[in-house]
């Protein structure tokens, strides 16, 4: 059978100095064959392989994503930087199933710099599961423009999932990682209600005051503010930490939780501005 038109996946792999990079680099000097369609991108650690570059990575047209470290207790440059990989992952799986997209097309795995032949093996077996997959969307049955919709909604929680997950995301627990218990760790229901109870934060243009307390607090400086004029959130920084309203006076109350409706456009600039009382009295 001609192998013209053949499916030849995009396929991306994130892998650890210390072990899986040597493990791939035996690999090679071994002459183990995988496909050559899979680049590889070289960091410290696993640990520091986040949400947001798997899902950027599956933006940009990937079709499977593969991250690569150290075994269990044996990380080389953060004692517990895999166990944070295999939270990670696992949270990305669920997310990546929440909007569609089959969550086989990410894999986790250990290799150690000694493994050229298991590099070898895991690669040319994931390589095979991401062609019978198909491209990505495609085979999900889902068009190109709403896949990247999808992709970038939910690009845009990573701050807010990550706040929410905080515990689980660092959990680091030998008994679990060794039987499997890290796959169990979030349930689709608990990611389902987590997208959909996920609020943002308005100011009241009619409430604020511009005391820029909400402003000097906003840990990603999300909230457009000057003397004098209504303050803003920047809906696209926010990372709906709710540091905000914790912030806000009590006696203005300019702080609004929005969870499950818009939230309404900003003030326009020309009209930000802030007339004080006293000042109405005397323009009167």
């Amino acid at each position: 059978m001609s192998t013209e038109g053949k499916f030849k996946p995009k396929m991306l792999g994130i892998i650890c100095n210390w072990c899986c990079y040597g493990g791939a680099d035996l690999c090679g000097v071994s002459r183990f064959q995988y496909p050559t369609y899979i680049r590889l991108i070289r960091v410290m650690c696993s640990g520091r392989v986040d949400l947001k570059h798997i899902l950027l990575a599956f933006s940009n047209g990937v079709d499977g994503m593969f991250v690569g470290g150290c075994h269990i207790n044996d990380c080389h440059y953060n004692p517990e930087g895999n166990y944070d990989a295999l939270s990670m992952v696992n949270l990305c799986k669920k997310l990546l199933e929440h909007i569609g997209i089959n969550p086989k097309r990410l894999r986790l795995e250990w290799v150690s710099a000694g493994e050229g032949i298991r590099f070898s093996n895991i690669m040319n077996e994931f390589a095979k599961e991401v062609e019978d997959l198909g491209p990505l969307g495609r085979s999900e049955g889902i068009d190109e423009i709403e896949l990247k919709s999808r992709l970038e909604k939910i690009t845009k929680l990573i701050p807010y999932i990550k706040l929410a997950k905080m515990k689980k995301l660092a959990l680091h627990d030998i008994n679990q990682a060794n039987e499997g218990g890290y796959a169990n760790l979030y349930t689709g229901e608990e990611i389902d209600s987590l997208i959909r109870e996920a609020p943002s934060y308005y100011i009241d243009p009619a409430k604020c005051q511009a005391c820029m307390t909400c402003a000097r607090r906003c840990p990603v400086e999300a909230i457009i503010s000057a003397k004098g004029q209504v303050h803003v959130i920047d809906q696209d920084k926010c990372i709906r930490c709710g540091t905000c309203l914790e912030a806000c006076p009590p006696r203005f109350g300019a702080v609004t939780k929005i969870v499950g409706e818009p939230v309404p456009p900003p003030l326009p600039e020309d009209q930000r501005a802030i007339v004080r009382k006293t000042r109405e009295k005397e323009v009167a």
